[in-house]
């Protein structure tokens, strides 16, 4: 579904990720883990049109997406859940679920996955007119309502409390069997690869290592470096 080829990106004269190649197979769950600042961030907004790459190919579904605005990668399907959730603190529940489907026109859909939503997040139900609550939540919802075929999920876990960590996660194993693939970057590498088919280390902008989800899981590399053991 997702094939990136040799992408580099630099800020300015700093070259933050260097000749990254990954693939995401249609229905998968992939991962890419690695310490803080090795460019996970940066590649998901590379993938999503937020940053231009300097060269290499980002292919999404046979169309080279590489440096096209980001709000036409989301009509074609790629939707990204981004670090801090980034929702609108000043909108309600509901309100920032509807913005996630501003590019559709289905009523009857948009009604439809407004239900689906609620069904799989009851909280956002109980709290649908309150101003932004529940914000991991909200912030994979508003992206769910776009209908993406792909969905970028950057640090999901982060400061949420252990018990709500096993339930996103648990979520987003919920959202990959109803039909959508998903590119996971996070920090918890446990979690990660509990629950992904394949998986990526990325270290100073490169990949190191590659693999399935379990081969990584045992490895003594990455036990050692990102698996407290």
């Amino acid at each position: 579904m997702l094939k990136v080829n040799n992408i580099d990106v630099y800020y300015g004269a700093i070259h933050a990720i260097k000749d990254v190649s990954l693939e995401v197979p249609d229905g998968e769950i992939v991962t890419l883990i690695g310490s803080n600042g090795a460019g996970k961030s940066t590649t998901l907004h590379t993938i999503s049109g937020l940053i231009k790459p300097k060269n290499g190919s980002i292919i999404f579904e046979d169309k080279d997406i590489a440096g096209m605005p980001a709000h036409k990668i989301v009509g074609m399907g790629l939707c990204q859940v981004p670090e801090g959730r980034h929702v609108f603190a000043n909108m309600t529940v509901m309100e920032n679920l509807e913005l996630g489907a501003y590019l559709r026109s289905d009523k009857a859909g948009i009604e439809e996955d407004m239900k689906k939503i609620f069904d799989k997040f009851p909280r956002l139900l109980e709290r649908k007119n309150q101003i932004s609550g529940e914000q991991q939540m909200l912030a994979m919802g508003r992206a769910l309502m776009s209908r993406p075929r792909l969905l970028l999920l950057d640090e999901p876990s982060m400061g949420l409390a252990p018990l709500l960590v096993k339930e996103i996660f648990n979520i987003i194993k919920e959202i990959n069997e109803s039909g959508t693939t998903v590119l996971l970057v996070e920090q918890n590498a446990n979690m990660a690869l509990s629950i992904a088919d394949k998986a990526y280390v990325l270290e100073t902008g490169r990949i190191a290592l590659a693999g399935t989800a379990q081969e990584l899981a045992s490895s003594e590399a990455v036990r050692k470096a990102y698996l407290g053991g």
